[in-house]
C-alpha cells in the first residue's frame, strides 16, 4: 500500500495511492495522523473517499510534522571512505526539525547564507507502532513502511563546529516523499540514485547499510521511545559533492532528482531563497 498526503484547497488530506489515482482517508489530515490511529492499515485499505489524480497533485512531505526526525550519518561505507573516516562502531546520530522538510516536488531553496549546498539521498524509515527497547527481531513490526528522503546538507555551517546540527536542519531544505510504502512492500535492497542535471551523482544499494533498519530502530529505541510517524534517515551513500575535486554543489536552475526503486522519487528544482 502507498500512502501520501495531498495538499488541497480544503486543506492536506491522507490518501491512497492507487495507480494514478488518490484516494482521500477520511478523518485525516495526513499520514502522520494517520499513523497515530491503532487501525491506520485497515481505514487506509478500506478508504472510500474522494478522488484526486496523481498526475499534477500537489504533494505535502508524506509526514509533514513528524514528533522526532533522526538521521544517521556515516552509514554507507562508500560514503565513509569519500569522507576520509572509520567505519563507526555505533551509529552517529544526529536531528533535523519538522520545519526542514519540504514535498518531494518543491523547490528546493537556496539560502542566502550557504554556497555550500550539497545533496544526500537517503532510505527513510517510518516508525508506525510506539515502542521503547525494541529488540531487532521486534523491529520490523513497529516500522509502518519506507520513503525517500534527501539529507540537503549546507556544508560550510555543517563543519563550523564538530556537532552537525546546523548545517543539517536548515528550514525548508529537505525533501520527503511522495510516498509511505508499506514494509510488506519494500525491503532495503534496491537502487538508491540521486541526480543533478540528469547527471548521476549516488547509486547505491539501499542494502550496504553498515546499521540496517531494524538495528537502528532497536538502538534508537533504547535512548528514546519511538512513536507513530517519526522518521529515521538511515544516512547517504558516497556521490556527495562536497567530496569531490573539486567540490561540487547546487547551483540555482538545477534539478535534483533522487530516487529509490519501488519507493519512488523526489524532483525538486533548485532557486534562489525569495
Amino acid at each position: 500500500m502507498r500512502l501520501l498526503t495531498l495538499r488541497t484547497p480544503d486543506g492536506t488530506k491522507a490518501v491512497r495511492q492507487d495507480g494514478g489515482t488518490l484516494t482521500e482517508i477520511d478523518g485525516f489530515t495526513d499520514v502522520g495522523a494517520l499513523l497515530k490511529d491503532s487501525a491506520w492499515e485497515e481505514k487506509a485499505a478500506a478508504a472510500s473517499g474522494a478522488t484526486h489524480a496523481l498526475e499534477g497533485a500537489d504533494l505535502a512531505p508524506v509526514v509533514p510534522v513528524p514528533g522526532k526526525i533522526i538521521c544517521v550519518g556515516h552509514n554507507y561505507r562508500n560514503h565513509i571512505k569519500e569522507m576520509g573516516r572509520e567505519v563507526p562502531e555505533h551509529p552517529t546520530l544526529f536531528a533535523k526539525y519538522a520545519e526542514s522538510l519540504i514535498g518531494p516536488n518543491d523547490d528546493l531553496s537556496l539560502p542566502q547564507e550557504s554556497d555550500a549546498v550539497d545533496w544526500e539521498a537517503e532510505l527513510a524509515v517510518v516508525i508506525g507502532t510506539t515502542g521503547r527497547r525494541i529488540t531487532e527481531a521486534d523491529a520490523p513490526a513497529h516500522i509502518a513502511g519506507y520513503s525517500v528522503l534527501n539529507d540537503v546538507s549546507m556544508r560550510d555551517y555543517q563543519f563550523r563546529t564538530i556537532q552537525w546540527l546546523q548545517g543539517k536542519t536548515w528550514e525548508k531544505s529537505t525533501p520527503f516523499g511522495p510516498a509511505l510504502v508499506t514494509k510488506e512492500e519494500f525491503t532495503a535492497g534496491p537502487l538508491m540514485t540521486s541526480e543533478v542535471d540528469g547527471e548521476v551523482q549516488q547509486s547505491t544499494p539501499t542494502s550496504d547499510l553498515v546499521f540496517t533498519p531494524e538495528f537502528l530502530v532497536s538502538y534508537i529505541s533504547t535512548i528514546i521511545t519511538l512513536n507513530p510517524g517519526d522518521v529515521i534517515a538511515t544516512g547517504t551513500p558516497g556521490g556527495v559533492g562536497h567530496a569531490q575535486d573539486p567540490k561540487r554543489y547546487l547551483q540555482e536552475g538545477q534539478l535534483l532528482i533522487t530516487t529509490i526503486e519501488g519507493l519512488g522519487q523526489l524532483k525538486n528544482h533548485v532557486v534562489k531563497e525569495a
